[in-house]
């Protein structure tokens, strides 16, 4: 007899190697025909409903993976809900306005954008917006991700642009929206306003001039021999100056010195002696701010009138105390320069070029005029000093381009105005990580308004008509009737049609005696088309609800979505969009540094997917500490693959040793089991409760580490290495095998369960080879329950101490095969010497040498009584010695019995009567 043939060697279907990049793609095919995300909605419907919002990536350009990072996290939040009592319907969504597909269009050579209307310009932009959709729609549905992806939410959608009119109209009715002329963010290289959230801040160098401005009337406090220094980085505004400011409670000195008497700030003169080179400088008179307010000063390049005003936005961090005020160029400018009667000079126009209302500079480029300017600043003895700087400054985030504070008439929605509600919504929202309360309360405290308005072609128009006489007119009737309109026809009706045909037939208004309209030619803010998704999407979908459960994006929407989200739903209602927000931090390359292009840092998710494929991005993910900024590099998804391989060897393992086992039929229950197999049921239910808590509570490193650990530890390094034996050496139906068996099975189906939110394909992809399921995916299935066991908490703490025992056990039969007493573990014989409980428990402890994997192993007497050759460690002194007999061809074990049974001289007595009871 071959006696090979009588061991219970695993059997499986189930592969060995991942072979993901062509494995995955098979495994959503499978999805695909069972309509997986309608099967398992119908089988959720009824539930309470649990809604993740999605945020709306920006249709342009191949996914990147701060968007696999970024969906992933979601799909495994929304798999878990459904798979734990909730109703999850995940709607993804895109972003499709804005000026980056404008960009795209006119840079592709395709597009003659002069030789189009703004509506045949508009289709174009639709179209390839539409085609982004559908590609990285096949990238978000490559990486597993499980949502409705034949009707998702989409910007440009009619019904969308329907409901974003609806809450720009609610607004307006609530007297939250208007049109002024104040600073904003401009950008010069987008032809457009900016709002804070298209801001990025990089470091930009600028010339550091200090302008001295005679006194032309200095009300009784200056004379007319002294000058008031100011200092600015931005010398192309010197033309815009109309006054100086000071904090009416801070100290200013006049200083004689050996090139005249200045006026600065008490607090800085010692600074700026050193930057003036001024080795005399005495102080002549000391007055409070407040004393130079209404002070004449003349202005250095035109001499007319820079008047002195005080400020509370002064202070002494650097400069000189009396700050350069531009009112056309600066909030804080704009403010004080309108409290005393100043009007708006903004000299530079939509391109950045200087017009004739800065005389000598018409014509150039408002960064080109610095020079210049300081150079006749220099001519006529008023600039004082002369550096450069480099300085963290805004820039355009789409152009990455240097921005203005340039004043132009604008559409603004009033944040003042519901500035406290906003603050108390703040307070009612569960925010992970806490500090993202604090955060955006910071951001919200002190913000006026929002400016809403962007002199671009693609975006949803800003629905105001204008009167005869000038007037902008939205009322209940025009924005009903746009509505309408947009929900029939959609946004680009707008452009199609001129005012008339816009406005409800027969309209009339006072504004207008003949008759005649006019309409706004400006488009909204991108962040007020995705910031109003919460009613164009959560209120319009049947299956949606609101206010969702949970918005989850990157750190930068704490001023971007988060933000635009929270304004627009405190105004509409009164409360957040959202009951919990979580943010991520950015994904960063394998030295920390953020990824770009230009250094060639990044790392494409799609080609990863085409070598490693999704399941290992999923499984990174669940790795990291997302709520930080993370590392990904291709030696880092490298050891991800590795950590990968040894749990879906441990799937394999678990299937190939349930081959012929029936759950209904084999199963042995808790009571009838050994002690050893009731303690590893213990643990697997200590892992499922560990698990199921760290996903509520979006720890998935908890996740990863905690079912990585116990297929490692618990299962491949102890008990499946020790029930090897049982499993291929017993017969078939031997109630220890079958013991085995039955943990292996809970093992298989808790851990497949567990890691189906992460590991989505090779989850589905094991569930095929479990016996004795029934549905047709994981996905359908329900995640285990946490058991309790009545003695529960004494066999943990038995066979953990065990575990440190046995620690100690393999630490001796290491130490003794590198001193070659022995080969394999099978080839020794252990003697182990305990004290006290620790010897009680090891006499009592059936099968030690299975255990210990070792031919044999016998329980002496205490510590005290071993030999000199015992290795002694905490709990144990062990001696190890080569096994005496011979080796039995079908255990390998080493025992003197071999050969016992004449019929089976080649086997120990066990095996032969095994062979002789199953196999004769």
């Amino acid at each position: 007899m071959n006696y090979k043939d009588t061991l219970l060697m695993p059997k499986t279907e189930f592969p060995m190697r991942g072979n993901l990049p062509q494995r995955e793609p098979e495994v959503q095919a499978k999805w695909n025909e069972l309509n997986i995300y309608e099967k398992v909605q119908e089988r959720t419907k009824g539930r309470p409903n649990f809604i993740l919002h999605d945020g709306p990536p920006y249709a342009n350009g191949d996914i990147h993976i701060g968007h696999a990072e970024n969906k992933i996290l979601k799909d495994m939040i929304v798999r878990f809900k459904s798979m734990t009592g909730y109703n999850a319907p995940y709607v993804p969504g895109w972003d499709t306005h804005g000026l980056p597909i404008e960009t795209a269009l006119t840079k592709s050579g395709k597009v003659k954008r002069k030789e189009l209307s703004v509506a045949e310009f508009r289709k174009l932009c639709e179209e390839y917006a539409l085609t982004q959709v559908d590609r990285q729609r096949e990238q978000f549905k490559r990486l597993g991700v499980r949502g409705d992806w034949e009707r998702p939410y989409i910007t440009l959608d009619k019904a969308y642009e329907a409901r974003q009119i609806e809450v720009f109209g609610e607004m307006a009715k609530r007297e939250l929206i208007y049109k002024g002329l104040k600073p904003v963010y401009w950008s010069p290289s987008s032809e457009s306003a900016l709002a804070e959230a298209e801001i990025e801040y990089h470091d930009k160098r600028s010339a550091s001039i200090y302008v001295a401005f005679g006194v032309k009337d200095g009300k009784g406090v200056l004379e007319s021999d002294e000058k008031i220094v100011i200092w600015t980085t931005t010398p192309w505004t010197i033309p815009a100056n109309l006054g100086i400011s000071v904090h009416p409670d801070l100290d200013y000195v006049s200083v004689k010195t050996e090139s005249g008497k200045y006026v600065v700030a008490e607090a800085l003169l010692e600074s700026l002696k050193k930057d003036f080179g001024w080795e005399e400088a005495a102080v002549i008179k000391t007055m409070k701010g407040s004393e130079l307010e209404h002070i004449v000063a003349e202005h250095p390049l035109y001499g007319r009138d820079s008047l002195v005003m005080c400020g509370e936005h002064v202070t002494t961090d650097a400069g000189t105390g009396c700050v350069h005020t531009a009112p056309g160029h600066g909030e804080d400018d704009f403010l004080v320069g309108k409290r005393y009667g100043l009007e708006v000079l903004c000299p530079v126009d939509d391109k950045g070029v200087m017009t004739k209302e800065a005389p000598g500079y018409e014509g150039l480029f408002y960064d080109e005029a610095n020079k210049p300017i300081t150079e006749e600043l220099k001519e006529k003895g008023a600039l004082l000093h002369l550096s450069f700087i480099t300085h963290s400054y805004p820039h355009d985030w789409r152009t990455k381009k240097p921005v203005i504070f340039r004043a132009t008439a604008q559409w603004f929605a009033s944040i003042k105005g519901i500035r406290e509600q906003m603050l108390q919504a703040i307070s009612d929202v569960n925010w992970v990580p806490v500090w993202g309360e604090t955060r955006l309360h910071n951001m919200i405290k002190d913000r006026e308004d929002w400016c809403i308005s962007r002199q671009r072609a693609w975006g949803v128009p800003i629905p105001v008509f204008y009167g005869e006489d000038g007037e902008a007119i939205i009322t209940e009737e025009t924005i009903a009737h746009t509505v309408k309109l947009f929900r029939e026809h959609g946004s680009n009706v707008w452009f199609e049609r001129d005012a008339k045909e816009l406005l409800p037939e027969g309209f009339t208004s006072v504004h207008s005696p003949n008759g005649k309209f006019t309409k706004e030619t400006d488009i909204m803010d991108v962040w007020f088309d995705s910031g109003t998704s919460h009613w164009a999407v959560l209120e319009e979908r049947d299956e949606l609800t609101r206010p969702a459960d949970l918005y989850l994006e990157g750190s930068d929407q704490y001023r971007g979505w988060f933000n635009s989200s929270l304004s627009t739903s405190v105004a509409i209602t009164g409360s957040a969009p959202y009951k919990t927000i979580l943010s991520h931090g950015f994904v960063l390359d394998g030295q920390g540094r953020k990824m770009s292009k230009s250094i060639g840092n990044t790392l494409d998710p799609i080609k990863v997917m085409n070598q490693l494929g999704a399941d290992i991005i999923r499984l990174w993910v669940s790795s990291v500490d997302y709520q930080s900024d993370v590392r990904v590099s291709d030696d880092i998804l490298k050891q991800v693959a590795e950590v990968y391989r040894k749990i879906r060897n441990t799937f394999r393992f678990l299937l190939g040793n349930l081959d012929g086992f029936d759950p209904a039929k084999h199963s042995v229950s808790y009571e009838e089991l050994p002690e050893l197999e009731q303690y590893m049921l213990v643990k697997l239910n200590k892992v499922i409760g560990k698990v199921r808590k760290a996903y509520e509570e979006y720890q998935f490193l908890t996740v990863y580490n905690t079912i990585h650990n116990f297929c490692t530890i618990e299962l491949s390094s102890f008990y499946l290495d020790m029930a090897k034996d049982t499993l291929y050496i017993q017969g078939e139906d031997d109630h220890k095998r079958r013991s085995i068996q039955t943990v292996l099975y809970e093992s298989l189906l808790a851990l497949t369960k567990l890691s189906a939110p992460i590991l989505a394909h090779t989850a589905d992809e094991v569930w095929n080879f479990i016996p004795g399921v029934s549905e047709e995916s994981v996905q359908l299935t329900d995640m285990p329950e946490e058991k309790s066991f009545e003695n529960g908490d004494a066999l943990l703490g038995e066979w953990d101490r065990f575990m440190e025992i046995r620690d100690e056990v393999l630490k001796a039969l290491e130490e003794a095969r590198s001193e070659k007493v022995i080969g394999k573990s099978l080839t020794a014989s252990l003697t182990i010497y305990s004290d006290g409980e620790v010897n009680e428990w090891l006499k009592k402890t059936d099968q030690l040498n299975k255990l210990f994997i070792v031919s044999s192993a016998e329980v002496a007497g205490s510590k005290a009584d071993a030999p000199g050759n015992a290795r002694t460690f905490q709990h144990t002194s062990v001696v190890v010695s080569a096994a005496e007999g011979e080796t039995c061809d079908r255990c390998w074990t080493v025992t003197k019995d071999v050969g016992s049974n004449s019929q089976h001289p080649a086997l120990c007595s066990s095996c032969a009567d095994i062979v002789e009871k199953h196999y004769a």
